[in-house]
């Protein structure tokens, strides 16, 4: 089995292993869970989380995780479970400060489409527009010599790559820190996170190395919301820290989040994984316990409970937060409307993350189907999700008017987790 199948088969068997069953009779002939708009949770079938928990703590599986259900404005279900460092001991709070990885994805995301919402940014609008380097990057291309050696030719790209792309994750931009090939070779091989840079520097580091497909034609995971965060300095005049928390986290009231703690009193709060389970596996070498120049808007910032409800509760009222609007309701209506279904020419392969029954708006997964498997993921149509390799995850359902939060620091034991705690989320919803 190559790299690729092996990936592929890891996420299955991470997917289904340990996860609690689910009555097949609840999901309605769509594949989504047959629930009436209005559902409400069980209190009693909630508890099935705490037990889930207590087993994943007692096992040794990780040290401790936070959960919130948030509904029609108001918390359902709110638990701080074991402790946030093994070491300390010190237990879970509503103030404990996460490694975020990926959840840092929408949080940019969003920040780009404010821009794009006042004209400011266009979607079609060539990345060289702003970062003069991305005029010369080039396609990779997978090739053999004659002796049978694997080589990597360069050839130019049949379009430039845009903003849309960077949101889309359609660049063509990876990772090189899984899965094969001659550009994720590239990637891994041209130590991309050397030294104390900025994004400035980054964005040029990646505009040397090949793209790994056209542009606009493969969902690829990468470094695609790096570039959009320097594009977003570019734009703004700001630090990406800057004018996100001009434009978003301070009237959010997100005090907490950014891309490295301030203090020794914020450091003492982060959480920490058990020592078996301490490499996240994405390459970066920088820690957020230190101030660094680069603010990674792929996957560098930390945030708490206390924060990141404000940020999803804002994104389940569609923009809008505490009487303020933060995007209009058009381009909100846009960004979480999915961007790469059937009639879109982009293709997905054994890496594709946003999963089964999920297409991919500007920075969410959507639900647009019942998928494939058997029974299908539980979920609502027009749900949205992201998650991280920390462990850190979310889904917001506007069906159901409700919002989930999970906030662990597991990168070994995260997808088992996110799997069976959202199985369970919607087994305590009832008509």
């Amino acid at each position: 089995m190559n790299g690729r199948g092996m990936m592929r088969a890891w996420m299955v068997a991470a997917l289904l292993i340990a996860a609690p069953a689910v009555a097949e009779d609840r999901f309605s002939a769509e594949g989504t869970f047959d629930i009436p708009v209005g559902a409400h949770f069980s209190q009693e079938k909630l508890k099935a989380i705490d037990a889930f928990f207590k087993t994943q703590i007692d096992n040794g599986k990780i040290p401790g995780a936070v959960v919130l259900i948030q509904q029609h404005g108001k918390p359902v279900y709110e638990r701080f479970f074991g402790v946030r460092d093994p070491a300390t001991r010190q237990p879970m709070t509503a103030d404990t400060i996460f490694r975020l990885h990926s959840m840092t994805k929408p949080i940019t995301s969003f920040a780009a489409m404010m821009l794009i919402d006042e004209g400011k940014l266009k979607l079609d609008d060539p990345v060289s527009k702003y970062i003069p380097s991305f005029a010369d990057v080039k396609v990779g291309v997978d090739k053999k010599a004659e002796n049978g050696e694997a080589t990597l030719e360069l050839v130019p790209p049949k379009r430039p790559v845009t903003i849309r792309d960077l949101l889309l994750h359609t660049s063509g931009i990876t990772y090189g820190f899984y899965g094969e090939g001659a550009v994720r070779r590239a990637y891994n091989q041209a130590d991309i996170y050397n030294g104390d840079f900025d994004n400035k520097e980054f964005a040029d580091r990646i505009a040397k190395l090949p793209l790994e497909y056209q542009p606009g034609t493969m969902w690829d995971y990468g470094h695609s919301t790096d570039i959009l965060g320097r594009v977003i300095e570019v734009v703004s005049g700001k630090t990406l820290l800057g004018f996100e928390e001009e434009k978003l986290l301070q009237p959010l009231g997100m005090k907490d989040t950014g891309f490295y703690v301030k203090d020794a009193a914020q450091r003492a709060l982060m959480a920490q994984p058990m020592g078996w389970d301490s490499d996240f596996r994405t390459g970066k070498k920088g820690r957020p316990d230190s101030y660094q120049r680069w603010e990674s808007g792929t996957g560098g910032m930390i945030s708490t409970l206390a924060d990141y409800r404000k940020f999803a509760q804002m994104l389940l009222s569609g923009g809008e937060y505490d009487g303020r609007r933060y995007m209009s309701a058009a381009t909100f209506k846009d960004m979480t409307t999915d961007h790469i279904g059937k009639d879109s020419g982009v293709g997905r392969n054994a890496l594709y993350f946003p999963g089964d029954g999920f297409g991919f708006g500007y920075g969410f997964a959507v639900r647009t189907d019942a998928g494939n498997a058997k029974p299908p993921p539980p979920g609502s149509l027009g749900e949205l999700k992201w998650d991280g390799a920390s462990g850190c995850y979310f889904i917001i359902d506007p069906r159901q008017d409700f919002f989930m939060i999970l906030l662990e620091q597991t990168p070994s034991e995260r997808q088992r987790i996110q799997r069976a705690l959202k199985l369970l989320v919607y087994e305590a919803l009832e008509k």
